[in-house]
């Protein structure tokens, strides 16, 4: 017989959206449970151990100026950061040529360059147009939600060149095609995260810092300071509300409560089984928020042997499989790790292959890259997030068009008495760690109200 639980709040998924939230609303008076599916916390943070102390990020792991949730979270928490590794060369494979340059931008055609600024600039420039908390209301909203990401991609770019670099960024960004995605939520994500620029760039962009002990450390505190009030293996499977009280049905408990947080990525959000079912609009908005796609893969060597010769280990093509790499060692730079990320179709197409043959083709893409020695490391891991049964996919869900004029008002709408948190549900740094942390609050303070 499943056990009985009783409390205020429960709350499904302990990622950093609903860790924060029972952190917030335990803080207040109120007794939380937080529901688990998996075995860990931590949610699409996941600290692969190397040994000695030492880790590297199977997830999300950086944090950048403006994320100042995240960043006043983990300063209580005692946690500390240092810098993302940057000195040195970068190298870019583009159309059969291969370019090592220092700063952002290789010595390409000057037109080329000049063709892919403009580019951005305009990005920026409607972007600021979209309304964080309402990107619905944009002037142009219905135009735009229309329109892909991909349809502006073809037009903007003068040069194929230009358009091809674009492209590798954008897809990097979004984990997923430009296709995939409408103009307006590609615009309401690029001002969500300030600007194309702090996107896509380390100092003083969201790649500049990161955190001692690895992102996933973060939920590992929180649940701590949780006790037992965090079950793990509790998949949720049903919840059922009244005008008065909710339960909330796991593989292990029934809990009964005054209110429930769902706190998991819409794509999961919409497998659990509502009692009374949600309204239509609510589900097909669920319906419509896949996760992006993304395989992210760590080549790990004795040391950072790149750096002796001048390299920052980041390169990028649009080309190879692996869209790009980055040194992505520990603080002390040992063991030396690369970092590989593969994405969008590319990661749809490698995650159909065994485990051997997607590893031999990650590290031919990194031996093109920076040479022999880096094809042959002392370790390999890997991860496709598209196959992981309680996330499918990463970073977050996308907004195919039509979906935020249509149903975007609906995101953060409370359903009777159950609320929705989540990345994907902030109006700041959606998608990121700090948007998470910024759903919790929010939510937390609703629930509370």
């Amino acid at each position: 017989m499943a056990e009985r639980r009783e409390c205020d709040v429960a709350i499904v998924g302990a990622g950093l959206a609903g860790l924060v939230a029972a952190k917030l609303i335990a803080d207040a008076g109120r007794s939380v449970l937080v529901l688990e599916a998996r075995d860990r916390v931590g949610g699409r943070t996941l600290n692969l151990d190397l040994g000695e102390g030492k880790v590297v990020e199977l997830g999300g792991q950086w944090i950048g100026p403006t994320q100042d949730r995240i960043y006043a979270l983990i300063a209580e928490l005692g946690i500390d950061t240092f810098p993302s590794y940057e000195a040195g060369d970068s190298i870019a494979l583009v159309r059969g040529k291969r370019y090592r340059y220092p700063g952002e931008m290789p010595g390409m055609n000057r037109l080329v360059l000049a063709d892919f600024a403009q580019a951005v600039a305009r990005i920026d420039r409607m972007a600021k147009r979209v309304p964080l908390d309402r990107p619905w209301d944009a002037p142009r909203a219905r135009t735009w939600d229309r329109e892909t990401l991909a349809a502006w991609l073809r037009r903007a770019p003068k040069t194929a060149a230009a358009r091809s670099m674009l492209q590798v960024y954008l897809t990097a960004i979004f984990a997923a095609e430009p296709e995939d995605i409408s103009l307006l939520a590609a615009l309401f994500y690029v001002h969500s995260g300030t600007s194309f620029e702090v996107l896509s760039t380390w100092e003083g962009g969201a790649q500049q810092d990161r955190i001692v002990g690895g992102s996933q450390l973060v939920s590992t505190r929180l649940a701590e300071g949780l006790a037992d009030a965090v079950q793990l293996e509790a998949p949720v499977r049903r919840i059922r509300q009244t005008a008065s009280s909710v339960q909330v049905e796991t593989d292990r408990s029934a809990v009964a409560a005054r209110r429930v947080v769902v706190a998991v990525p819409p794509t999961l959000a919409v497998r659990i089984d509502y009692h009374p079912p949600l309204p239509g609009g609510r589900d097909q908005l669920l319906q419509r928020l896949p996760q992006g796609t993304v395989i992210k893969a760590h080549a790990v060597y004795d040391e950072p042997f790149w750096r002796k010769e001048g390299l920052a280990g980041f390169a990028w093509s649009p080309h190879l499989p692996v869209s790009f790499i980055l040194d992505n060692s520990p603080p002390d730079g040992s063991p030396g790790v690369l970092s590989s990320f593969i994405v969008g179709r590319k990661a749809r197409s490698l995650g159909r292959e065994e485990p051997e043959a997607r590893r031999k083709v990650v590290l031919d893409c990194i031996a093109r890259y920076l040479g022999l020695r880096a094809g042959e490391p002392r370790a390999y891991h890997d991860l496709d997030w598209s196959a992981e049964v309680w996330t499918r996919g990463c970073y977050g869900a996308h907004f195919p068009p039509g979906v935020w004029t249509q149903f975007g008002p609906l995101l953060r709408e409370p359903v009777g008495l159950i609320h929705w948190a989540g990345s994907e549900t902030s109006a700041v740094w959606n998608g990121y760690m700090d948007g998470a942390v910024r759903s919790g609050e929010r939510v937390a303070q609703e629930v509370l109200a």
